[in-house]
């Protein structure tokens, strides 16, 4: 007589992946602090074109050799660096866009990311969802770009070359498709120190653009686009607040990562451009869609982010081209850019 084989062992057995892939996003935050920790230690740099060991990078950076050695696990877990066979550590495409001297290096939008602030708010999300609102105000009685320049003075440094690393890593990709055909003149509404304009203008010399965005902002300027820069004959450095105006009597407005507040906001700025702009003027907005495109989990987790900061959001696809249109504009088309950015092509009434 043979006995039927216990289902309840396979059952376990099948269920296990999903266990270990539940607890493991559960301790996900270990990832976000390890990417931070090798930021604030200097590893990237401290790691040349050689194998090193965990022993020779922590006395490059002065930490304790075990510790780091774990540290460095981690890591590889994540393939932030890879180990070789004789147990020494290796750069990987990831790991050297955290070196300071690299082109397209990344590591100060990783410490804006996870800067201290930011681990309580994570924990009180529920809080978000439950009201649609920030939390940020309640937890620290200011607006949440005031609190970070007032009471924040090192995090407001890191956002700023956060936003440029930021800028820079995207100027080309963004300037490479942007269609500015028959364009005299462009205006990167919000565009910070102007790196997309930049090279916008460099990518088409016939083109003159107007810089718009906040008089601190505008006042750190690219040093192309200052006086004495190699593009400043071409250039307007406009100081104001897309809330309350535009700049007019320009041919195509560049939006870029700049709709992220609420709804009713996002549709004044587009409303304000629509007032001040020429009939059929192009409009072209960038930003990252939350139900499109293999950036979905970056988009999505900014969303939330946004969420508990400003009560803002990153928009669905046809989320976002309903504000557009609500706002009076006409959509002909849109397209990828990269994996985790699209761009709305549109114009203003004829």
């Amino acid at each position: 007589m043979t006995m039927e084989p216990n289902a309840e062992p396979n059952a376990e057995a099948n269920a296990e992946p999903d266990v270990l892939g539940l607890l493991e996003r559960a301790l996900s935050a270990s990832c976000a602090a390890s990417l931070r920790a090798a930021v604030k230690l200097g590893l990237a740099d401290a790691l040349g074109d050689t194998p090193s060991t965990a022993e020779d990078l922590a006395a490059a950076v002065g930490a304790d050799p075990d510790a780091l050695r774990r540290l460095l696990r981690s890591l590889t877990c994540y393939e932030v660096f890879t180990e070789d066979p004789e147990g020494r550590y290796v750069h990987t495409e990831v790991s050297r866009l955290l070196r300071t001297d690299a082109a397209d290096a990344l590591d100060q939008l990783v410490l804006w990311m996870t800067e201290p602030w930011t681990w309580e708010l994570w924990g009180r999300l529920d809080e978000s969802v439950r009201s649609g609102k920030d939390v940020f105000v309640d937890l620290h009685g200011r607006e949440f770009f005031e609190q970070v320049h007032v009471a924040w003075p090192e995090s407001a440094a890191v956002f700023d070359r956060a936003m440029t690393q930021a800028s820079r890593q995207s100027a080309a990709a963004v300037a490479a498709v942007l269609p500015l055909s028959g364009a005299r003149t462009v205006a990167d509404i919000g565009g910070g120190q102007g790196f997309l304009l930049a090279s916008l203008l460099e990518h088409h010399p016939d083109v003159r653009g107007v810089l718009f965005d906040r008089p601190d902002v505008v006042a750190g300027a690219d040093a192309r686009l200052r006086d004495g820069g190699a593009l400043a004959e071409r250039v307007r450095l406009v100081a104001g607040d897309c809330r309350e105006e535009i700049p007019a009597d320009v041919d195509t407005y560049v939006f870029k990562n700049i709709l992220g507040m609420n709804d009713e906001d996002a549709v004044v700025v587009l409303a304000n451009l629509v007032k001040a702009a020429p009939a059929g003027a192009g409009v072209v907005i960038v930003e990252n869609f939350v139900d499109d495109g293999p950036g979905q989990r970056f988009s999505t987790a900014m969303d939330l982010r946004m969420l508990l900061t400003v009560g803002g959001r990153k928009h669905t696809r046809d989320g976002l081209l309903g504000l557009v249109e609500r706002a009076g504009l006409v959509v002909h088309d849109v397209t990828p850019v990269n994996s985790y950015q699209h761009m709305i092509v549109a114009a203003t009434p004829a």
